[in-house]
C-alpha cells in the first residue's frame, strides 16, 4: 500500500508524491540533473547544461505532474509584493557578495581571468544583445532548471517536508555555483551564495518562480550595466 503525501501542492495545485517508486524517480532524476551540471561545467565532457536540465524539467513536469503549470509560473495574487521581494533578495545578494562573500574567500580563492563574460561589450547592440541573454538563458532558463526542478526534486525525495526543502536550497546552489566553475573557485562561492538568496525567494512566495526570475535578472542587468558603464570591480 502506498501513501499519498503533498498533496495539494502550491507548485501545481493537485501534484502529489506518491509512495516510494515516487521518490526513487525523483532520487534519480537529481543524480542525472547533478551529473549533466558536472559533466558540462567540471568534467567538459556534455554540452550547455542549462538548456539539457531545462529539456529534462520539461519532461518530467508534463511526464509526471501533467501540465506546464507545474513550471511554478502562475500568476501572483500581488504582483508589487513579488516585484519587492525581488528587489529585496537583489539587495541582499549583491551586499552579501561585496562586503561578506568576497572579503572572506579573497585570501583563500580567487576569481579566473575571465571571470566576467561581459567584459568588453561595446555599442548599445552588444548592451541589448546581453540584456536579452540575462532575462532568458540566465534568469528564466536557470531558475528553471536550479530552483524550480532541481529544488523541488531533491525535496520531493523527502517528501517535500521542512528539511527536504532546506537540503534542496542547499543541494541545487551547490550545482548552481558548479555551474560557475570557469569563473574560478571564487565564482562557485559568490554563485553558491546567490543560489542560496534566488532559492529563498522562491520559498519565501510559495514557490513562485516569477520572484526568484526576477530577482535574478535584476541582479545580473545590474552587474551588466556596471560592467558597461566601467564601474565593476
Amino acid at each position: 500500500m502506498t501513501t499519498t503525501s503533498s498533496a495539494n501542492s502550491p507548485v501545481t495545485g493537485k501534484f502529489a508524491v506518491r509512495g516510494a517508486g515516487a521518490r526513487w524517480i525523483s532520487l534519480l532524476e537529481v543524480i542525472a540533473g547533478s551529473l549533466i551540471v558536472l559533466g558540462d561545467n567540471v568534467w567538459h565532457v556534455l554540452p550547455n547544461s542549462t538548456l539539457l536540465l531545462c529539456a529534462m524539467a520539461l519532461i518530467s513536469f508534463w511526464g509526471r505532474e501533467r501540465g506546464w503549470r507545474a513550471i511554478g509560473l502562475q500568476l501572483p495574487k500581488s504582483w508589487t509584493r513579488i516585484f519587492l521581494i525581488a528587489i529585496g533578495a537583489m539587495v541582499v545578494q549583491q551586499a552579501l557578495g561585496e562586503f561578506v562573500v568576497d572579503p572572506l574567500a579573497r585570501p583563500y580563492a580567487h576569481y579566473a581571468a575571465r571571470a566576467n563574460p561581459m567584459a568588453g561589450i561595446h555599442g548599445y547592440a552588444g548592451l541589448l544583445r546581453w540584456l536579452g541573454v540575462i532575462w532568458t538563458y540566465a534568469a528564466f532558463g536557470e531558475e528553471l532548471a536550479y530552483r524550480r526542478y532541481l529544488l523541488n526534486r531533491v525535496a520531493d525525495v523527502g517528501g517535500q517536508s521542512r528539511f527536504a526543502l532546506v537540503l534542496g536550497l542547499v543541494w541545487s546552489s551547490g550545482l548552481f555555483g558548479c555551474a560557475h566553475w570557469y569563473q574560478g573557485m571564487a565564482g562557485v562561492i559568490s554563485a553558491m551564495v546567490s543560489g542560496l538568496v534566488y532559492g529563498g525567494a522562491y520559498l519565501l512566495t510559495r514557490k513562485n518562480l516569477w520572484t526568484s526570475v526576477c530577482a535574478h535578472g535584476l541582479s545580473d542587468t545590474l552587474a551588466l550595466l556596471l560592467t558597461y558603464f566601467g564601474l565593476a570591480s
